[in-house]
C-alpha cells in the first residue's frame, strides 16, 4: 500500500483555516483511492505523550506541544519531521516556514513535496525578524523540495526565479459546492437571506477591509454588510468600526462550517480585498457558494474569479462596484452563473486532490 505522511499543518479534523482544510481534503481523497495516509497533528500538552489513533480512515500522530505561537509550531515541526524520517515514506509538507528542518528528509533521500503557500515572508504582519526567517526558509525549501506546489500561476512565476521550473507545479485550493443551505443560522443572526453582503477575512490592512467598509458606507444600501472576524482594540480594527455605517454588522468570528456555509449561500454577494498571496481559500469558497464577487484588482484575484467579479482599486472603486452589484438588474445573476462555472472548472476538491495524487506519484518515481 502506498503511504504518504502529511506534515506542516495543525492536523485533522481541520479547524484553523484554508491550509488545514486543504490537507484534510487531500488526505480524504487519497484514503478513498487506497493510500495509507498519516497526518501529524499539533495539540496542547495533555500530559499523555504522543498519541496515535485513526480518524475517518486517516492515521493521526498527535503530538502535544506546550508552547503557543510560532515557536510552538516550530517545535511541533521538528518533532514530527523527526518521526517521519524514521519510516522513509514520501512526505507532503504544507508550508515552508521551517524548511531548515526538512533537510533531514533531503539527507535521508526521502521524497518531499512542499506546498509553498504563496509569498508568506512578504506579509508585513510578521515583522522584520520573522520575515527574515521566512525568507531564508523559502530559499531552503526551493532547494531541498523534490516537487514544489504553487497555489497560483503568479506564484509559479515567482518560484521560477528561485527553483528549477521543472519541479514547480501549479495546484490551487478547492472548496465544496454549496447548492443549498438551511437559512436558520442566517435568521438566528438577525439577517434576511439575500439581504446582505459578506466579508470573511483576517482584519489586517493588506486585506483592504477599511477601504471596502468605507466604500460600502459611502451611501445608503439596499443590503447590509456582514464582517466576520474579531474586531477588538487594535487601531486598525477600531478604524474599521469608525468607518462603518449603521448598515454594517459585526457578529464576531464564526468558525462553525454549517453557519459560514449558510451565510455564504444566502449572501447577495462577497467582498474580497486581499492584495497579496496566491489563490485565497475564502475567495474560492465564495465561488463554490455561487457568490457574485467584488474583488481587489490584482493578478491573484483576477485569475481566480475571472468574470465572476467586479474589481476595485480604491475606496471610490469599491463604492462604484458595490453600487453596480446591488442596483443593476441581472448583473448579480450573471456573476453568480460565472462563479459556478469557474468553481466547476478549477476549484472542486476532486480536481485539486487528484492533482496532488499525480504529483506524489511523480515524486515517488523520481521525475525523469
Amino acid at each position: 500500500m502506498r503511504t504518504v505522511r502529511i506534515l506542516g499543518t495543525h492536523g485533522v479534523p481541520a479547524g484553523y483555516g484554508g491550509f488545514e482544510t486543504a490537507a484534510e481534503a487531500v488526505a480524504r481523497y487519497l484514503v478513498g483511492n487506497g493510500w495509507r495516509v498519516v497526518v501529524y497533528c499539533q495539540e496542547p500538552d495533555h500530559g499523555q505523550g504522543v498519541i496515535t489513533d485513526e480518524w475517518e480512515g486517516i492515521e493521526r500522530v498527535r503530538i502535544p506541544i506546550a508552547r503557543d505561537g510560532w515557536l510552538g509550531t516550530a517545535h511541533f515541526d521538528l518533532v514530527s519531521i523527526g518521526d517521519a524520517v524514521k519510516h522513509r515514506d514520501i512526505c507532503l509538507t504544507f508550508g515552508y516556514n521551517t524548511a531548515i528542518f526538512n533537510l533531514r528528509q533531503k539527507l535521508a533521500g526521502i521524497p518531499n513535496v512542499i506546498n509553498m503557500d504563496g509569498i508568506e515572508w512578504s506579509r508585513a504582519r510578521w515583522g522584520k525578524f520573522r520575515q527574515a526567517i521566512l525568507w531564508a526558509n523559502e530559499r531552503i525549501a526551493c532547494w531541498i523540495g523534490d516537487e514544489l506546489i504553487a497555489d497560483h500561476p503568479e506564484i509559479a512565476v515567482y518560484l521560477r526565479g528561485r527553483a528549477r521550473a521543472e519541479k514547480i507545479t501549479t495546484i490551487t485550493y478547492g472548496a465544496p459546492l454549496i447548492t443549498s443551505a438551511d437559512p436558520a443560522p442566517v435568521s438566528a443572526l438577525g439577517l434576511t437571506p439575500g439581504g446582505y453582503l459578506t466579508l470573511i477575512a483576517r482584519p489586517i490592512p493588506e486585506n483592504s477591509i477599511l477601504e471596502l467598509v468605507q466604500g460600502f458606507s459611502a451611501q445608503p444600501r439596499p443590503v447590509e454588510l456582514v464582517l466576520l472576524g474579531d474586531y477588538g482594540d487594535d487601531p486598525y480594527h477600531q478604524a474599521v468600526r469608525a468607518a462603518a455605517s449603521d448598515q454594517v454588522r459585526f457578529p464576531g468570528a464564526i468558525y462553525d462550517p454549517t453557519v459560514t456555509a449558510a451565510l455564504r449561500f444566502h449572501s447577495a454577494g462577497y467582498l474580497h480585498g486581499h492584495t497579496v498571496g496566491g489563490t485565497n481559500p475564502s475567495l474560492v469558497e465564495a465561488l463554490g457558494a455561487g457568490n457574485p464577487v467584488v474583488a481587489h484588482d490584482n493578478p491573484y484575484n483576477r485569475w481566480v474569479a475571472q468574470d465572476a467579479a467586479l474589481y476595485f482599486s480604491d475606496v471610490a472603486g469599491a463604492d462604484q462596484a458595490i453600487t453596480r452589484l446591488t442596483s443593476e438588474p441581472g448583473l448579480a445573476d450573471t456573476l453568480r452563473l460565472a462563479a459556478r462555472a469557474r468553481h466547476a472548472a478549477e476549484f472542486t476538491w476532486e480536481h485539486v486532490a487528484g492533482q496532488y495524487e499525480q504529483l506524489l506519484l511523480i515524486a515517488m518515481e523520481g521525475r525523469k
